[in-house]
């Protein structure tokens, strides 16, 4: 339960994924995030203005499905790393997935690395596509990976280092 240990529930996220033909179709951002704080710093970032927090700052942001392209600037912007994007299109098995990433060592493009899902379970190790900067004096990494698309739903967070795989 959300409150209880920070997972949320199959009814809390299917209050914020895109649907299923939305998925289909190209990359798409979710914002799994669940608190009613001030905050609204992915709403500003995106080019799109597909992310609102509105009327009140306070509300969880919401995404226009339609609007968003999927360009992941959002990512790196959002203090709270609730920000997401699936891409089931990346490959015919292969999807690709964009985390926020705030740890050392960094991975690099190539690396297997360990994925985890919301809960910090293992789901296996997978490719690093692409590890992108957040910009200037912003140290949220986009990393983007490769995950079958059975898992592109579950990834949220990668382990580096430990092993002699990587």
């Amino acid at each position: 339960m959300l409150i209880q240990d920070g997972i949320p529930t199959s009814e809390d996220l299917s209050k914020v994924l895109p649907p299923q033909n939305r998925l289909e179709t190209g990359p798409v951002a979710m914002a799994e995030c669940f608190q009613k704080i001030p905050c609204n710093p992915c709403a500003k970032a995106c080019p799109k203005k597909a992310i609102h927090v509105e009327p009140d700052i306070n509300q969880t942001p919401q995404i226009d499905f339609d609007q968003c392209i999927g360009c992941g600037i959002c990512i790196s912007r959002c203090p709270g790393l609730a920000i997401f994007v699936v891409d089931l299109t990346y490959g015919e098995d292969t999807a690709l997935v964009l985390l926020p990433y705030e740890f050392l060592p960094l991975p690099v493009k190539g690396q297997s690395v360990l994925c985890l899902d919301r809960s910090g379970r293992e789901v296996g190790r997978y490719p690093v596509v692409k590890v992108t900067p957040g910009g200037n004096k912003n140290l949220t990494y986009v990393i983007s990976v490769a995950v079958p698309k059975s898992l592109a739903m579950e990834v949220r967070n990668i382990r580096v280092g430990g092993d002699n795989n990587e």
